[in-house]
């Protein structure tokens, strides 16, 4: 173990910056990597709030973040295609190999998987980490310590647009305007497409949205998202639906917008139960799919930032220097309307 320097939750409601114990030791197959950039996630600033998610709770101090890169450092035994000096970004999930939903290329949903910033593992908001090879990506020459932070977000956009099978010149409606809604409109874009609807009631949120070509913006709180989609398609209904907001008040009218045989994608997860009319919904044959983080997505991700097809930028809203993490976690907490994603710079 080696103490350093992290931004740790102590308990609900209380961080701080201090020194804890971590392992750093690089064994076969794993590297060590200097942290660079870390995002600020929904999910670390809800254990923040909340003190838990679901089963997942905070029994004892834990370091946060889970959204990184940065520089390998040093190379453990038997690992090939990463050496010292590669910038890379890493994926926060570490599934048995041997558990039957990784032999079904199926690892996240791997019951055993240790994810970092989730009770009780250790998160990277932190000088230094250590981690598996086969979990780490090189970043291209072009592509930023802080977009290579913004990966893993992405990768959840990816693993939702591959889940709805999307066909050239679908029409999508994206239901939640916030980081990861944006990136499944821009997912989905780039999976095929023509033209996202995505519906919020946070104008800064949908002012964001609407800086990318093919996205169209609806303020549920002025406009008939419904309406809406019907003048768009003519009265059929949108090939699939991603919904992102995690409001349990969505699903009292989600089933107006897709098309007969169309996809619902539930990325959000609501807090409250979720009335649904499963009558209607197995009379128009509507197809439900269901999004738990991502798998394969990271190789998929940054080749698709490396060839200019998505710009991650301009969702990045400011970036704090290490010794402010708090002040970021505080400022995140605030859910300011014009915040889209915060970020820490952990290295000097």
């Amino acid at each position: 173990m080696t103490k350093m320097r992290s931004l740790v939750l102590e308990k609900k409601g209380e961080l701080a910056l201090r020194d804890i114990d971590l392992p750093l030791d690089v064994g076969p197959g794993m590297v060590k990597i200097a942290i660079h950039t870390v995002g600020v996630c929904g999910s670390d600033v809800h254990y923040y709030t909340h003190g838990r998610i679901g089963p997942f709770v905070v029994n004892k101090p834990m370091v946060l973040g889970h959204e990184a890169s940065g520089t390998v450092v040093e190379v453990g035994e038997g690992v090939n295609g990463l050496k010292i000096g590669d910038r890379v970004c890493m994926e926060p999930g570490i599934p048995d190999p041997n558990s039957r939903a990784s032999q079904l290329g199926l690892y996240n949903v791997d019951p055993a998987v240790n994810f970092w910033a989730t009770p009780p593992i250790h998160g990277v908001l932190t000088s230094e980490v250590v981690h598996p090879a086969k979990f780490t990506f090189k970043l291209p020459d072009h592509v930023s310590f802080a977009e290579g932070a913004m990966i893993e977000p992405f990768a959840v956009g990816l693993q939702a647009a591959q889940k709805a099978r999307i066909a050239p010149g679908d029409i999508g409606v994206v239901i939640g305007a916030g980081p990861i809604g944006i990136m499944i409109a821009l997912a989905a874009l780039g999976g095929g497409c023509a033209q996202i609807i995505i519906a919020d009631i946070v104008d800064e949120n949908l002012a964001t949205a609407a800086q990318y070509p093919g996205i169209r913006t609806v303020n549920a709180k002025r406009e008939n998202l419904a309406a809406v989609v019907s003048e768009v398609t003519g009265e059929w209904g949108a090939d699939i639906v991603f919904e992102a907001s995690g409001a349990a008040a969505v699903w009292k009218h989600i089933l107006a917008l897709p098309r007969p045989a169309g996809c619902i994608v539930v990325v959000g997860l609501p807090v409250e139960p979720t009335p649904v009319d499963w009558s209607l919904a197995s009379t128009r044959e509507i197809r439900f799919e269901t999004v738990f983080r991502y798998a394969h997505q990271y190789p998929r991700a940054i080749q698709m930032m490396s060839s200019g097809r998505i710009d991650l930028k301009p969702l990045i809203t400011e970036t704090y220097p290490f010794h402010k993490s708090i002040e970021a976690f505080e400022r995140a907490a605030e859910g300011r309307p014009s915040d889209v994603k915060l970020q820490i710079r952990v290295a000097n």
